[in-house]
């Protein structure tokens, strides 16, 4: 969902926008890669990479977004939408703090 929002978007600003490190970035950009719903592209030095989804990609996240939905509802119901509120707040809260670190 972040590269569909995104376009195109180099390696170090996709892994600080998730909050992720280099190397499990990298992996998780591999299993997307392989099927095909991930393209990546040198930038203007070797180490820069370019990140963006695919026509593929594009088509499976919108095969997946009636899924996600329904897990999120679910997710809603169990919780509550005071809890879910919170848990996205400290979420945002742990997010900030670990890009400050």
């Amino acid at each position: 969902m972040t590269l569909r929002q995104t376009g195109e978007i180099s390696q170090g600003k996709l892994g600080k926008l998730l909050a992720l490190d280099s190397t499990t970035l990298t992996r998780m950009l591999d299993l997307l890669k392989k099927p095909g719903w991930v393209q990546e592209k040198e930038g203007d030095d070797r180490r820069f990479r370019i990140i963006r989804l695919t026509t593929a990609g594009r088509a499976k996240l919108q095969q997946s977004l009636p899924r996600w939905k329904v897990a999120q509802g679910r997710l809603q119901r169990a919780l509550g939408e005071q809890t879910v509120s919170e848990l996205g707040g400290l979420l945002a809260q742990i997010t900030s703090m670990s890009m400050d670190a």
